[in-house]
């Protein structure tokens, strides 16, 4: 039983006592778990929508959303934001096309229709919402509504 795993090949088989054994237990592996293979609507056409990523952060003054779309043309992407509050990221990266005489080796890059939806807190102004798109990376700011400090008055005690 190595404890240590090894560079020169692969000389751990199965061990229960071997942190870096190779033959983990899966407890739900004689489970049948629904994939994304198990529904064609899932399929490559629409695996886009999955794989869009966004970063939401919040700042002082504004949130900021950061979703990359490698590849993508701004032409292509759509910004919307509805009236109770909800972002929408959405847009279409499209198939390339096919030569007959090409031959396919591996097709990773997603295509299809994608969206995203981010219920906006209360504290934002909805008409200042400003985006860029640079380097395949989509950058949404939306600005924070500034908070009025609350005045404070000291009331005289009488009596």
């Amino acid at each position: 039983m190595a404890m240590i795993p090894t560079i020169f090949g692969d000389n751990r088989r199965s061990s229960v006592f071997d942190p870096f054994s190779l033959d983990l237990w899966d407890p739900f592996k004689e489970f049948d778990f629904p994939t994304v293979t198990s529904f064609p609507s899932l399929s490559r056409e629409n695996s886009a929508f999955v794989n869009t990523r966004v970063d939401w952060k919040e700042t002082p003054e504004a949130h900021v959303f950061k979703a990359d779309l490698p590849g993508m043309k701004k032409e292509e992407v759509k910004v919307e934001i509805e009236d109770d509050r909800v972002l929408q990221i959405s847009g279409e990266r499209h198939v390339e096309k096919e030569d007959r005489n090409d031959t396919w080796h591996r097709v990773e890059r997603s295509s299809g229709k994608f969206s995203r939806r981010f219920r906006l807190p209360e504290n934002v102004r909805m008409g200042d919402v400003k985006a860029s798109m640079e380097n395949g990376v989509l950058t949404i700011t939306v600005p924070k509504v500034e908070m009025k400090k609350p005045e404070i008055k000291s009331v005289e005690i009488s009596g």
